[in-house]
């Protein structure tokens, strides 16, 4: 492992249900026009800095802003990447479930049908190992709650840590190494603070 590897994660760009804060699992939502304009954005600014490997979620949200942002061409498509499943609680806010079932929190309490947080950390790890094996920098276009799972999986926390690492839309983070131990080197950066 090279303490210089960086794992650079970007969360796709704003769709009319992330806007509305509904749960966007499986569903596939397409960019909207300001989604579209973050990842023009998060492009800008990238340069074309090169990675060595680039991993996409295969759901339009993810493949749009990667292509946004310069990076379709050897763009490798990944289910592992996939935003959790929420099962019956797909499409719907928090707030709306909250009626239901009060006090719910979908990091402890899970959803009916869909995905653990555990099943999510799981395909995460494999994302982790194909990372390492990279021959440099790596980048990944997902979703937040993968994401956020993927982090808590990268510092050696349970799936259920990635509750403490909020990601917007069209963000980006950055994930490496500091001796031999894995940290977050940047975190939910807007695409005009992104430094190369």
């Amino acid at each position: 492992m090279s303490d210089h590897k960086e794992v650079w994660l970007f969360r796709h760009g704003e769709t009319e249900w992330s806007k509305t804060d509904r749960h966007t699992g499986r569903t596939d939502i397409p960019l909207n026009k300001a989604g579209e304009a973050r990842a023009r954005a998060v492009g800008r600014r990238l340069k074309g800095r090169p990675f060595a490997l680039v991993l996409s979620s295969p759901l339009i949200r993810a493949v749009e802003t990667c292509r946004l942002a310069g990076y379709e061409e050897g763009a490798v498509l990944t289910d592992d990447l996939m935003e959790w499943n929420y099962g019956a609680y797909e499409g719907r806010r928090t707030v709306d479930i909250e009626k239901e079932r009060p006090g719910w929190v979908l990091w402890k309490d899970g959803v009916p049908g869909g995905e653990t947080v555990e099943q999510v950390g799981e395909r995460v790890q494999r994302v982790i190992k194909r990372a390492l094996k990279a021959r440099g920098d790596v980048a990944l276009f997902a979703h937040g709650h993968v994401l956020r799972i993927l982090t808590a999986c990268w510092l050696g926390l349970p799936p259920v840590d990635g509750e403490f690492f909020a990601l917007g839309t069209a963000t980006v983070s950055v994930l490496g190494f500091e001796h031999d131990y894995k940290v977050v080197v940047r975190w939910n950066q807007n695409s005009h603070l992104v430094e190369v």
